[in-house]
């Protein structure tokens, strides 16, 4: 993960209330989460900012610095307003819903921002200190961190050592109690709605919870060989666990959520397979490569092994770690088993992602009245995880035996990336696909796609596609997705199909692809011809494709 500031993304609040008074265009902006900034407070630290400073909110300094963030599944983007749309002064507008519909209440017990707010004022308290004491600064470094004099005079002025200084100034900054401007800083408009509305200091905490990768601790130089592979993958499980605390709503021991990491990675790495799976965004590629491989060499068994135990405790400890430290999760030692639960502004987090996924899948933004056809070819832009929860709405939403037959028609089409991904979607239906896609399975278009998907169905242990594939159906699968890189991919992915699945001996990887009859086979051997930086490959992939248009076998 890398330190930069994430967007300052605003989710909605339950049971929003707000001042009997009438609003200014100020604060109904900021209540709208997209609140321009305000003057500069005064006896601030610094001279007023030179004319023609931006002012932008805090949505805009997070877009200038674009961090990776923490969201559930189909979490939709921000609305924002247009230009003129600011509400008249003294007239108060409260936020609407797609199709006009209003805030779900909370739910009775759960906590309203006036009883999460003093929660979220205490744990950014030095934020809020550092953010007043240096009004507008003029300068910050390219990171839009303190310059060194200047974390060492914060920490002189407000007590602190220079290093509580710096982590103060980090969270102003994600929180948008500080915004960048023109290479300075400036006061957010969050920090002057601070004392007085508890939505912006809730949402304001909202956007730390986002960036808890950020605050999570540098793991030991022993273990970062592991975090290259796991912690990107685990981050991804994050929804899934807070999921679980959150309907819990109760102490859950350490181990019963390392087990529950273990399965969401399993998941990940059966569903996209090994190897290539970590370079290609196209659906079984991984399982064409190995097929064709076979079992030969000894490091494509240890990619696609599942992590050790000790590999994954590590990687779960690091995300308890960072999730502490923003102030989502409790930590409790326990008689026993140390514990795990979620705190009240947590709760109040999870449920407001949960409740947009929700309200995203009710309007346009969502996918469950489109044809499978367009379902399919919006996910492809997803990642496994958002993709697999349209995948469950879809599904969901219609009988299962409909579902099956729309994805299998949509899976015959031209489209061999749309192919591997209705056999993805099949995986929501479970064994009452079966009947379906065995029958599938006589169709020469869909035989490998359906044998995978039946070999899965019978085998938790997971499945060695060399083992499920005959010669002919990996060869043709290996076309069959080497055209869904060329037709959705790039050059690097291409010739990493090639490579990985080559083992040496690329004449023989295009021997099988021209003899296995696809209709794709002389497009794709072209293509790798035209694009592979090995004189010798292209040369190969040039004779086999045209001997594919000969008719040569």
């Amino acid at each position: 993960m890398t330190s930069r500031n994430p967007r300052d993304r605003d989710a909605p609040l339950p049971s929003a209330r707000r001042p009997e008074r009438p609003a200014t265009d100020l604060e109904a902006d900021a209540a709208a989460g997209d609140g321009p900034p305000a003057p500069a407070a005064p006896g601030g630290r610094g001279s007023a900012a030179p004319p023609g400073s931006r002012g932008g909110g805090t949505p805009a300094a997070g877009r200038r610095a674009g961090a990776t963030v923490t969201r559930l599944p189909g979490a939709s983007a921000p609305r924002r307003r247009g230009p003129g749309a600011h509400p008249e002064p003294g007239r108060q507008t409260a936020p609407r819903r797609p199709g006009g519909r209003g805030r779900t209440p909370a739910p009775e017990g759960f906590p309203v921002p006036a009883e999460l707010a003093p929660l979220a004022r205490r744990m950014l308290a030095d934020a809020v200190r550092i953010a007043r004491w240096s009004g507008e600064l003029q300068r910050v470094d390219k990171r839009g961190e303190l310059l060194p004099e200047d974390a060492r005079a914060a920490g002189r002025a407000l007590a602190m050592t220079v290093g509580a200084a710096a982590k103060a100034w980090g969270q102003a900054l994600l929180t948008g109690l500080v915004e960048l401007r023109d290479g300075g800083s400036g006061p957010g408009w969050r920090l002057h709605a601070w004392d007085h509305d508890d939505e912006a200091v809730v949402r304001g905490w909202s956007a730390l919870f986002d960036a808890w990768t950020l605050l999570a601790p540098v793991p030991p130089a022993a273990l970062r060989g592991v975090f290259a592979v796991l912690a990107g993958q685990a981050v991804d499980q994050a929804p899934q666990l807070l999921s679980f605390l959150h309907l819990v709503d109760a102490p859950v021991p350490d181990g019963e959520l390392m087990e529950l990491l273990r399965r969401g990675l399993d998941e990940r790495r059966h569903g996209a397979g090994a190897g290539l799976a970590a370079l290609s965004p196209v659906p079984h590629a991984a399982s064409a490569v190995s097929a064709v491989r076979g079992s030969e060499p000894d490091d494509e068994q240890q990619a696609g092994a599942p992590p050790a135990p000790s590999d994954v405790a590590a990687v779960l400890e690091w995300m308890l770690d960072g999730l502490t430290a923003v102030g989502a999760v409790v930590r409790e030692p326990g008689e026993g088993e140390p514990s795990v639960r979620l705190s009240p502004l947590g709760h109040w987090a999870v449920r407001a992602k949960l409740e947009e996924i929700c309200t995203v899948a009710q309007t346009a933004a969502g996918h469950i009245e489109q044809s499978a056809l367009e379902l399919l070819t919006a996910c492809a832009r997803y990642s496994p995880g958002p993709a697999r929860a349209e995948y469950r709405a879809w599904v969901a939403a219609r009988p299962v035996d409909r579902a099956v037959s729309e994805l299998l028609e949509a899976a015959r089409g031209d489209d061999a990336l749309v192919r591997g991904l209705a056999f993805e979607a099949l995986r929501v239906a479970g064994g009452t696909a079966e009947q379906a896609v065995r029958a599938a399975a006589e169709e020469p278009v869909l035989r490998p796609y359906a044998l995978l998907w039946l070999a899965e169905q019978s085998d938790e242990g997971g499945v060695v596609p060399a083992d499920v594939l005959s010669r002919e159906d990996a060869a043709w699968l290996w076309v069959d997705t080497g055209a869904a890189v060329l037709d959705h991919g790039d050059t690097a992915l291409l010739v990493g199909h090639v490579e990985a699945a080559a083992v040496g001996d690329p004449n023989r990887l295009f021997t099988r692809a021209r003899q296995s009859g696809h209709p794709r086979a002389a497009s794709v051997l072209t293509a790798v011809a035209s694009t592979h930086p090995d004189p010798a490959v292209a040369r190969a992939a040039r004779r086999s494709a045209f001997s594919v248009h000969e008719g040569g076998a």
